[in-house]
């Protein structure tokens, strides 16, 4: 059984893992926009038969212990031989995403210092150096002190970013930026890369005396960053972010509803895609851009090749038992139905209009700088071994998706559409 890092203390979820695409604005790239290279990698086949083979294959792999990354084992960091140990610090770092890049800095060799209120999760890395402050007024436990490298997993307004720059801008080689695919303003082209435009308070209306929306705050902390920081500075922008640990349950829901067995309610037609994160690989990542001094912008999804839903849903099944089925409905129908996409149909959204690029990113650079992705049958796996860590209180209450009810419900409506 999988144990999560964190336990048994309890997960609390980054700000930065959210993602809410009603807002953004516009950033200036630090780097050049990559060529577009279009993908010549085959889709996987989608026939049911096929894919249970090909996956079959790969589990025999896995549980001989062939792939690296599976079941908790670290992949190789394709980082520079011989590096000298970084002296690192977190702004954040105990919540969702933040423990998968403190720990592998620490099993990288490198020296860890975390800056935060102490309030979550405060007995993780005993070891580490800890520093007490609060990004929205006391940052002074800073002042006076150099890294080799600042990882900021936490900052969710740009009065927080500048706060902590003034302070850190002359005292580190690296500033490295969790941000958020949310910026984007239009993510109808295929495939997308950082050079798509942003939103824009013109794009984005912002109420007077009220917080930034999400995705603008994020996009105005990216110029902060910038700002202070110029070409010192690394900007990732993750779409959803998968894996144990994850308490918002929006990629949980498929796995969960898929070992429950049954005829599931699955979106659309299985040809629109998905590109997720597992929250190790990016980790892992993060780290790796760290340690090879990696600056610029980049978008942190994956898969590299679009995966279609059907192919999701059933790389799922796969790693389970289940005797579940799928029944695709037709989206127009669900939204007509009140059942919206990426809201009660967490992670999906259709391949079309505004959003035909959502999942269509060109991760070229992203792969080039040592991005990888672990398979999808491990992430399910450790998931699920992480839901039913929780209470049984905990897995009665899923944040995310379609209850039992009302998928049946909505199942039933469809049926009776289909025999009229």
């Amino acid at each position: 059984m999988y144990a999560p890092i964190l336990n048994p203390v309890k997960f609390c979820r980054d700000s930065s893992q959210t993602e809410d695409l009603t807002c953004g604005t516009p950033g200036r790239d630090l780097v050049a926009p990559a060529r577009f290279t279009s993908s010549t990698e085959p889709l996987m086949p989608t026939d049911r038969r096929d894919f249970l083979r090909i996956t079959a294959l790969a589990g025999g792999a896995l549980a001989a212990g062939i792939i690296p990354g599976s079941r908790g084992l670290h992949a190789v960091s394709p980082s520079r031989p011989g590096r000298a140990p970084l002296r690192i610090l977190f702004l954040g770092g105990t919540s969702f995403i933040g423990p998968h890049m403190v720990q592998r800095a620490i099993d990288n060799g490198h020296s860890v210092t975390l800056f935060n209120r102490g309030q979550t999760n405060p007995a993780l890395f005993p070891k580490a150096e800890k520093l007490r402050g609060d990004r929205t007024g006391d940052v002074s436990s800073l002042a006076g002190r150099k890294w080799d490298a600042v990882i900021d997993t936490s900052a969710v307004q740009p009065d927080w970013v500048e706060r902590t720059g003034k302070v850190l801008s002359g005292n580190v080689g690296q500033y490295l930026f969790i941000s958020t695919r949310a910026v984007y303003a239009d993510t109808s082209r295929v495939p997308m890369t950082i050079d798509a435009p942003l939103h824009t308070r013109q794009t984005m209306p912002v109420t007077a005396g009220r917080p930034l929306p999400y995705g603008i705050a994020k996009v105005e902390s990216e110029r902060m960053v910038q700002k202070y920081f110029g070409d010192r500075a690394t900007i990732v922008r993750p779409g959803i972010i998968m894996g144990p640990g994850d308490n918002t349950d929006r990629f949980t829901y498929w796995p969960v509803r898929i070992e429950r067995g049954g005829e599931v309610l699955s979106p659309g037609t299985g040809r629109d895609t998905v590109q997720i994160i597992d929250a190790r690989d990016l980790g892992e990542w993060v780290v790796r851009l760290t340690e090879n001094r990696t600056f610029g912008i980049f978008n942190g999804v994956g898969p590299k090749t679009p995966r279609p839903f059907d192919e999701f849903l059933y790389g799922i099944k796969a790693a389970t038992t289940s005797e579940a089925t799928f029944t695709w409905v037709d989206i127009d129908f669900l939204i007509a139905n009140n059942v919206r996409p990426y809201q009660e149909l967490p992670v999906y959204r259709p391949s079309r209009g505004e959003y035909a690029g959502f999942a269509h990113f060109d991760l070229t650079r992203e792969v080039e700088s040592g991005l990888t992705f672990r398979p999808l049958a491990v992430t399910t796996r450790d998931t699920l071994d992480y839901y039913h860590s929780r209470s049984a209180a905990d897995q009665e209450r899923l944040r995310a998706g379609l209850s039992p009810q009302r998928e049946a419900e909505v199942l039933a409506l469809w049926h009776g559409r289909t025999r009229e």
